[in-house]
């Protein structure tokens, strides 16, 4: 069988130094000025340059310009030499719908580090399943202020040192207990649901999956849990780490939908875990190496998630 970029030895980044260039991208929807403009402070009091292309604030009614727009934006900042890691502003919704417009070759041949979530993860998805490059689900240009100073520090140590330092946090719920490894794939789960059947799904099977959302009923949720587990994508997953449901109603209900779904299945699985919607959005690595630990309930990266530039 065919390897895909997925399957096939990671493609890491650069680890990015005090000076370097972000360039920011709007791949989904439009946002709120003032957030936009804590974002691009907080980077600069970190030392870092940004680069905003003079039309970055297109709206297009839900998006943030049209789509040939959005991906040509994105196209010119990948490309561009002066930028070095780029960073989303923005989820909300449209990544799906400029998928087969991205230029995966550029983004093989130029591996940078590339930082969103929420909606994001359709891009996430898709460039590791088309290139192997690990990328980054952690904070965007417009939630770097609403996010803990914990999720801060962890977001610049990272992409700085080059390594994901163990996460583990009083907050998280073993609702089955093991240890597993495996690359650590997932995100947002709405998004990742309409990814099925496309050219774009990134396989499961092998891998730690950490899933989260926001503003989805309980029902909704169920709905989408048992696609994929009709669909059979959770098979032969190694672990399931259940992030924040921001606005999700009831959470044990959520945990216990879940319970239901992996009765026969012996894998570790965690609840409430610091990553998504949250005023905690601990930074990780997809496609990268990960082991839970449930007797700490630890998640940690066994191998650094970027290169270093010798000085």
């Amino acid at each position: 069988m065919h390897e895909t970029a997925e399957q096939a030895t990671p493609l890491f980044p650069r680890a990015l130094r005090k000076g370097d260039t972000i360039g920011l991208v709007a791949p989904a929807g439009p946002w709120n000025e003032d957030e936009f403009a804590r974002g691009v402070r907080i980077l600069d009091q970190y030392g870092f340059k940004v680069k905003i292309a003079h039309d970055l604030g297109a709206k297009e009614n839900y998006l943030a310009g049209s789509d040939r727009h959005r991906s040509a934006l994105f196209q010119e900042i990948w490309g561009d030499p002066e930028v070095q890691a780029v960073l989303a502003v923005r989820g909300g919704y449209g990544s799906l719908r400029i998928l087969g417009a991205i230029d995966y070759q550029l983004i093989r041949l130029q591996p940078k580090i590339f930082i969103g979530f929420s909606d994001i993860t359709a891009l996430h998805c898709a460039i590791l399943q088309q290139t192997g490059l690990v990328t980054f689900h952690g904070p965007m240009v417009t939630t770097l202020a609403k996010h803990d100073k914990q999720s801060l520090l962890s977001f610049f140590d990272t992409i700085t040192s080059g390594v994901c330092r163990p996460i583990a946090t009083r907050s998280v719920e073993i609702l089955k207990s093991g240890q597993a490894a495996g690359r650590l794939i997932g995100g947002n789960l709405t998004t990742a649901v309409h990814l099925l059947a496309t050219p774009y799904e990134v396989a499961w099977r092998d891998k730690i999956v950490f899933l989260e959302d926001v503003g989805e009923a309980p029902y909704r949720i169920d709905r989408m849990l048992s696609h994929l587990k009709t669909a059979g994508r959770f098979a032969g997953i190694r672990g399931l780490i259940l992030g924040s449901f921001t606005n999700c109603g009831d959470q044990e209900m959520i945990w216990a939908r879940v319970m239901e779904l992996f009765s026969d299945e012996d894998l570790p699985i965690w609840a409430n875990f610091p990553i998504g919607h949250g005023e905690q959005n601990m930074i990780v690595p997809m496609g990268s190496e990960a082991r839970m630990d449930s007797s700490t309930g630890t998640l940690s990266f066994p191998a650094p998630c970027c290169w270093k530039m010798m000085s």
